[in-house]
């Protein structure tokens, strides 16, 4: 599948659970036919799908569900990493074998902090386990460890199923750098809702979003403005929204963007401890905010 599939923006899809802590598998297709109206791809067991509290078992019913609920009308990423090497190349070895999976999402190792030599390590043995594209992750407030340029570029060049990263360091001048020095088609993806204006503007390819869980028409018609060079009405949009989305992060994601689904009715506010709903003053703004939108359930 070509690089350009995932130009645009992308949606890293809750897990939805109802009261007993089980997958609520009938608004995970509730959620799903929402979502593929207006986003141009979906992320599957990401940080938002609280991808760590999942069994293996429950991944793999996770991965086959949306698959279906979506049913080939666009195309669906995985999340897949891990900070055990070996490990992660059984694991990409089968779920890369899964139809109906268009790309893996792989983030870097978390917790045990490798070197940029030990990433490059990591991630050769990544490519060569998946016969899908890759999407690299760089998410360093998460996992400790930032994966820089040079060690990208690296990557992008020695491995042709390396197609893009998901850039989440919150370091404007090391992604434009990056953006500047990478190789044609190459994707540098936003990880950062609030500052996919900026980074779209510099050469970024789009988004993938959280706060498009719950606003997808209004984030998809920002990043297409954005990618058209149309900035008047992109940046109208961002602004619009741009409370809005710090409201999904301030006690943290995906806590946010569960109580704007449960407000829309399409969850249960639930989630997997150590993960807890948001306060009530925050479920009362997040409220309050989606209000003003005007939202095609």
């Amino acid at each position: 599948m070509s690089a350009k599939k995932f130009k645009g923006t992308g949606v890293a899809i809750i897990t939805p659970f109802n009261v007993k802590g089980e997958i609520d598998w009938i608004s995970l297709e509730k959620i799903v036919n929402y979502l593929n109206r207006y986003v141009d791809y979906l992320v599957v067991l990401g940080t938002t799908g609280e991808n760590p509290v999942l069994s293996d078992d429950e991944k793999l019913q996770v991965i086959q569900h949306v698959i279906s609920y979506n049913a080939g009308k666009i195309p669906v990423v995985v999340g897949v990493g891990g900070y055990d090497s070996q490990d992660l190349s059984v694991k990409l070895k089968k779920i890369s074998a899964i139809e109906g999976i268009d790309a893996i999402l792989s983030v870097t190792p978390y917790y045990n902090k490798p070197s940029q030599i030990g990433l490059y390590e990591h991630y050769k043995l990544v490519a060569q386990s998946s016969i899908l594209p890759i999407i690299l992750y760089n998410v360093p407030g998460r996992t400790g460890c930032n994966l820089l340029p040079e060690t990208i570029l690296k990557l992008a060049s020695d491995f042709s199923n390396i197609i893009g990263v998901k850039e989440a360091s919150g370091n404007p001048e090391q992604i434009m750098n990056l953006i500047h020095k990478r190789k044609d088609g190459f994707l540098v993806i936003s990880g950062d809702d609030a500052l996919t204006l900026p980074l779209i503007a510099a050469g970024a390819d789009g988004l993938i979003s959280v706060t498009a869980n719950a606003l997808p028409e209004l984030v998809s018609r920002m990043v297409k403005a954005a990618l058209n060079d149309t900035f008047s009405e992109a940046r109208a949009i961002h602004y619009s929204i741009l409370d809005f989305t710090s409201y999904m992060f301030k006690e943290g994601s995906p806590a946010g963007v569960k109580s704007a689904l449960c407000h829309l009715n399409l969850c249960e506010n639930v989630l997997r401890l150590p993960l807890v709903p948001v306060s009530i003053e925050l479920n009362q703004l997040i409220k309050s905010s989606m209000e003003k939108f005007t939202l095609n359930i």
